[in-house]
């Protein structure tokens, strides 16, 4: 998976997306995503233990790809509520609550 850390006013925005998406443009009727731009060019992690870790730290995840949002929906960060599919792909974005 390829993640991209954003840090801006002591928030912590995480993107996640599976690896075979990085780099395309995805669209179905008025909805798209554009995992080409800077916002998912990110590390590429095969340590999903790491990949979690971060997911559970941040405080808005956008994920993209079969792979990333099953990881954050086995976290517990997402819910089925939250996922949109675009062209057969997966993405979901969510508010991380902490404890």
């Amino acid at each position: 998976m390829i993640v991209k850390i954003h840090k801006k006013d002591c928030r912590t925005v995480v993107a996640v997306c599976d690896n075979d998406l990085l780099g395309r443009k995805i669209e179905e009727n008025d909805l798209q995503l554009d995992l080409s731009s800077d916002f998912y060019k990110g590390t590429d992690y095969s340590d999903k233990v790491l990949v979690r870790d971060i997911m559970r730290n941040a405080d808005v995840l956008n994920v993209v790809g079969k792979i990333s949002v099953a990881l954050a929906l086995e976290e517990g960060i997402i819910d089925k509520n939250h996922i949109i599919i675009v062209d057969g792909v997966p993405h979901a974005q969510a508010s991380v609550e902490h404890e």
